[in-house]
């Protein structure tokens, strides 16, 4: 996945680089490309969930690198921009009380369950790292205002727009000590019973540098009937971000 990973971000970054010409701009200044290329960094929580579903939230990242291209409507100067883009979206799960998504044999090899990882891999280890990672191809589209009209590299502007994304891959990762002192790392590439799509509303808030954002799911986290306690949780992503360019 890895491999994966960084094959899609030189992707993304060599696309948005010969999107356009580059021009020079003076030392310190945003470089003068069309577009923009955002890493997004924030938090990731599930919403309408059962209470023993819960997730801890600040081991719960979310990490998003996407580019986008403007399309100006309504004339030169309406200040009002399409800007529909490719990217990639990194979340993880991090679930309370030491519990990890493991597949469960009354549903079948494509759902899961959520158990304590000691009930799994024994009462004496000492857990280290315990995770899920949910890893997206996303194309994110936003409707953007700029209140600069005259120069939309510059000023605030506000973005209401949706993604969509494809899961590329999913796995746990739990990493432990056992009673002999022997460090166990274990990842768990399966599927778990997580929709391969999801889409959900998108908004941004911010100058050409700086952003909030926010992401709202409209469609559930796992296929019908596929997880844990058959949940019909959505998922809620939020952070700030930065334009590269």
């Amino acid at each position: 996945m890895k491999r994966l990973t960084a094959v899609l971000l030189a992707y993304l970054i060599t696309f948005s680089l010969f999107a356009q010409e580059k021009e020079k701009t003076p030392i310190g200044g945003r470089p003068n490309i069309k577009g923009d290329l955002f890493i997004d960094i924030g938090l990731n929580t599930l919403n309408n969930k059962p209470d023993e579903l819960a997730t801890s939230l600040f081991p719960s990242r979310t990490f998003n690198i996407s580019y986008q291209l403007p399309v100006k409507l309504f004339g030169e100067n309406s200040g009002v921009t399409f800007n529909p883009g490719l990217g990639l979206g990194l979340d993880k799960l991090a679930f309370k009380e030491d519990q990890n998504l493991f597949n469960d044999p009354l549903k079948g090899p494509t759902s899961s369950r959520l158990l304590e990882v000691k009930d799994v891999y024994g009462d004496e280890i000492t857990i280290g790292k315990n995770n899920v990672s949910l890893n997206y191809v996303d194309i994110p589209l936003e409707f953007r205002y700029h209140f600069n009209k005259t120069n939309y590299d510059k000023g605030m502007r506000i973005a209401v727009g949706g993604k969509i994304g494809f899961l590329f891959d999913s796995q746990t990762k739990i990493s432990y000590t056992d009673e002999n002192e022997l460090e166990r790392k274990i990842k768990d590439k399966q599927s778990y019973g997580i929709n391969p799509i999801r889409y959900g509303i998108l908004t941004r808030v911010g100058t050409s540098g700086f952003n909030v954002w926010g992401y709202y799911g409209l469609n559930e986290v796992f296929s019908k009937d596929k997880g844990p306690f058959n949940t019909k949780t959505n998922q809620i992503n939020f952070g700030l971000s930065v334009a590269l360019f």
